[in-house]
């Protein structure tokens, strides 16, 4: 296809396509002349078919005319001759079949009358098949030519109704009657030749209707085969007639390979010689192809060697050794620096030559001429005013056609490259000394990771590490847990420069102590972990924790002070199957243990210290479950008056609804809620409940004038107490919040005094709870101004037995007298202990001689019963 294609053969091409163009053409307009032909053929024998047809029945309707015309002017006597007249007519015609009279409508009379007597006395009027064109020829006034059509008394044809009008006595013109004549059509076609067997015909128009009435001859298939049609003018309307060749129209002419033939010499004659022109053509183009592209391809390996010789600034050159000639090209001429009026041989290129290269230059030069084999050397040149330029060149010896000995060769200035290299190799040496920078500013930075900065100890993440190394290990260890006594006293007092120090100092003991191999971390704040093998712990530990223990209560000096601290220690020696971080977490456990018995002490791990951490876990764990649940609630301790045994209020104490355990004291749970920090949580509850029974007993109608619940330490720091003690519903003048004297007063900040400020705006009431047990003094008391204070049990039991605690509830009275404040006595067991602190003034009294502490249902049958004040 391609081949075809090329633009050579596109002349022949062109002329293949026109000879078929032609051919295609030449062979429509033969069969469209062979087709005129057979037309015209078929319409000349039509016309002749339609001039007979036509005439014979014009003929014969003109014969029937004259007798509708002797009818109309003598209707009597035409009408009485009608048989002699009608035979006459008859006579002269070729296909009238009959003759029929019918005045007013209805045949009196038909000639011959022989076979068609039926037809007379027929109206018309009352034929179906005639009478729509005898009525049409009547009111028409005119000849109507119907048919054909099946005759009544038998047989087809055609049927010429003339319409009769006569003048009556005022010569005005009337229908009289109807003459009609009978053509035999069959005889008609036989004559016109309708019978041809070489043509097909059709008729259609029947009673005069042309091209759209209905066919009466031949097939309906003819007019569909594109016939000759032809129009047929009868008396009153148009037949069409219509013809093909028998078979159809012949769609090959009978020329039609003769022309083919023809046709197909006439492309020979024109195409070879194009065709052959074009494959001449063809060949010389593609010699001029192969030229034209052999050109350009040197033409382009020329441009890329010019390209690349400019783009990398190489110079060529050839030295012809005959003549010791150089030629160089004009980058040469730039790289040496020569000019127009030097002769560019060797003896001046060994003149640039850098004096330290130029004999070893030469001589390789010497070397690669002796043994023909080509070189590649590197050297400097001196250029004037220009300084040095590294040069590398490139050459081979060879022998010309002549046998002329020569060398062609490139230089190249590399003096850049060069320069680059050297800087390479500085960047290279600087980033190697950088390297060398980042691996140790890593390695620092890996320390400080894993050391604390402070102390220089490692910190909590090696000790992680450090513990998963041991656990794949099988040496023994111990595990000493450290946290520093009153390091928060110090850092409070003199700041946390001095804290810094008292850590360092810590450090430096530790190191002290330690052996070879033991490891020490400070994981936190004042906490440190030393682990040593158990090999070197002979007495198990107990001599190490006494030494560091002495040496931290040596007195550290910072700016003038002495700061004194101590340290507790919790020891975790290895047992089987446990692993380093186990360890660790019972080293954890003794030093809770050491710090509750007291600060400066040393407690080892044993099972039954983790039993009882792994109880006070599971009592928090119940401790949090039942503040979910609402398992805290609160019973109720009336107190009394000592003059007239009224209830002067009643103090809501903490009770727990346990489960399982049933109803629990604060003994059971209070240490356990301080140490994971709930009691806030718990004085909530406890507030709620009596905040809601007190609520319950005003609308029982049962008096309880006031309400006293506890207030913890943590609960009265929470800045927000104030904002959730507005949200609740208070009852003005009737709650006491109860302050453990456990509780330094004199510590208070403003901050805390703010508090109490804004409680009591609210209507609360204050009370010192267990007052002789803690702390408070007569300056607090009076910073303070509690409502009233209430003498701790301990203080009122004995009483009755000593004359000392006696005076001592004396005096509490006393002061509590003198400063306005009302005094509380809890703890009266005896009718005996309410009688002595009547006596002595007690303002209240609160204890079993009167009532234990109930719940709120209970507290309400009390109160209605009054049985306290019968017994």
């Amino acid at each position: 296809m391609r081949r075809l294609l090329r633009p050579s053969y596109i002349p022949a091409v062109i002329a293949l396509a026109v000879i078929l163009t032609a051919a295609f053409f030449a062979e429509r307009q033969n069969a469209s002349v062979n087709e005129v032909r057979s037309r015209a053929m078929v319409a000349e024998r039509l016309t002749a078919i339609r001039s007979k047809i036509e005439r014979g029945i014009t003929d014969d309707v003109q014969l029937v005319r004259g007798l509708a015309a002797l009818i109309a002017a003598r209707p009597d006597v035409i009408e009485a001759d009608f048989p002699r007249v009608a035979r006459e007519i008859a006579s002269q015609s070729a296909y009238l079949r009959n003759l029929a009279l019918a005045p007013d409508m209805v045949i009196t009379q038909v000639y011959p009358r022989a076979g068609n007597e039926q037809a007379v006395g027929k109206d018309y009027r009352l034929i179906p098949q005639q009478s729509e064109t005898a009525l049409r020829a009547r009111d028409e006034n005119r000849m109507i030519l119907a048919g054909p059509m099946d005759l009544i008394q038998g047989g087809y044809g055609l049927i010429a109704r003339f319409p009769i009008r006569v003048a009556d006595d005022g010569g005005k013109s009337r229908f009289w009657g109807i003459l009609s004549a009978v053509l035999e059509i069959d005889k008609i076609y036989e004559d016109a030749g309708l019978m041809d067997p070489g043509l097909d015909l059709a008729l259609s128009g029947r009673d005069g209707t042309g091209a759209q009435g209905p066919l009466f001859f031949g097939e309906a298939t003819v007019l569909h085969r594109n016939p000759v049609s032809l129009t047929l003018n009868m008396p009153g309307g148009i037949w069409v007639i219509s013809a093909t060749p028998s078979g159809g129209w012949s769609t090959s002419p009978p020329n039609l390979w003769t022309v083919r033939i023809a046709i197909a010499f006439a492309a020979l004659l024109l195409l070879v010689p194009v065709y052959t022109l074009g494959r001449l053509m063809d060949e010389r183009q593609q010699h001029i192809t192969i030229l034209t592209q052999k050109e350009e391809r040197l033409s382009a390996l020329s441009h890329r060697l010019r390209i690349a010789l400019d783009v990398s600034e190489t110079g060529t050159w050839e030295w012809d050794l005959a003549r010791d000639v150089v030629f160089m090209d004009r980058r040469m001429q730039e790289i040496y620096e020569f000019h127009e009026d030097e002769d560019p041989g060797a003896a001046l290129w060994r003149s640039r030559l850098h004096p330290l290269d130029r004999e070893d230059t030469t001589a390789r030069v010497h070397e690669a001429l002796r043994t023909r084999q080509p070189y590649q050397i590197q050297f400097r040149i001196i250029v004037p005013d220009k300084g040095v330029r590294h040069i590398r060149s490139i050459g081979s010896p060879y022998t010309d056609a002549k046998g002329i000995q020569r060398v062609a060769g490139v230089n190249w200035d590399i003096t850049a490259d060069v320069a680059k290299t050297e800087s390479l190799e500085e960047a290279r040496r600087l980033a190697e000394t950088r390297s060398r920078e980042i691996e140790a500013a890593r390695h620092r930075m890996e320390f400080n990771a894993l050391h604390d900065p402070l102390t220089g100890l490692p910190n909590r993440r090696y000790l992680d590490q450090k513990l998963n190394a041991l656990s794949l290990e099988s040496l023994a260890i111990s595990i000493f847990h450290l946290d520093l006594d009153r390091f928060k006293d110090i850092n409070d007092t003199l700041g946390h420069a001095a804290g810094d120090q008292v850590l360092r100092h810590a450090a430096d003991i530790l190191r002290s102590k330690m052996r070879a191999g033991d490891f020490i971390a400070r994981i936190g704040g004042d906490e440190f972990v030393v682990i040593v093998t158990n090999n070197s712990l002979p007495d198990q530990g107990e001599t190490l924790a006494r030494e560091i223990i002495a040496a931290f209560h040596a007195p550290l000096p910072y700016h003038g002070h002495e700061c004194r601290i101590g340290v507790s220690i919790g020891i975790a020696r290895q047992a089987e199957a446990e692993t380093p971080e186990q360890l660790l977490v019972n080293a954890d456990i003794a030093l809770y243990e050491a710090k509750r018995d007291g600060r400066g002490r040393y407690r080892f791990f044993t099972p039954a210290l983790k039993a009882a951490a792994l109880t006070t876990k599971k009592v928090g764990d119940e401790i949090l479950r039942g503040l979910e649940r609402g398992e805290f609630i609160a019973y109720f301790q009336p107190q009394f008056s000592p003059v007239s045994l009224d209830i002067v209020g009643v103090e809501a104490l903490a009770r727990w609804q346990h489960p399982t355990r049933g109803l629990l004291a604060p003994a059971a749970f209070l240490e356990t809620a301080e140490e994971i920090g709930v009691v806030s949580r718990i004085d909530d509850s406890i507030l709620d409940c009596g905040l809601e029974a007190l609520h319950s007993w005003d609308a029982a109608g049962v008096s309880i004038p006031k309400l006293s619940v506890n207030l913890s330490h943590s609960r009265l720091m929470d800045e927000s107490l104030p904002e959730r003690l507005e949200a609740l519903d208070l009852p003005a003048g009737r709650l006491s919040f109860e302050l453990l004297e456990s509780i330094s007063f004199d510590d208070w900040d403003n901050r805390i005094m703010a508090t109490i400020k804004r409680i009591r705006a609210m209507g609360i009431e204050l009370e010192i709870d267990d007052f002789g047990s803690g702390y408070a003094s007569i300056t607090s008391l009076l910073k303070l101004t509690p409502n009233r204070l209430k003498i701790d049990r301990q203080l009122v039991m004995p009483i009755l037995s000593s004359n000392r605690q006696l005076r001592l509830v004396s005096s509490i009275i006393d002061i509590g007298r003198a400063l306005g404040i009302d005094v509380v006595a809890e703890g009266v067991e005896t009718r005996n202990h309410a009688d002595v602190l009547r006596a002595l003034g007690a303002h209240a009294l609160q204890g079993y001689a009167f009532a234990r502490p109930m719940s709120k249902e209970a507290l309400t049958a009390f109160v209605s019963e009054q049985s306290w004040k019968a017994a």
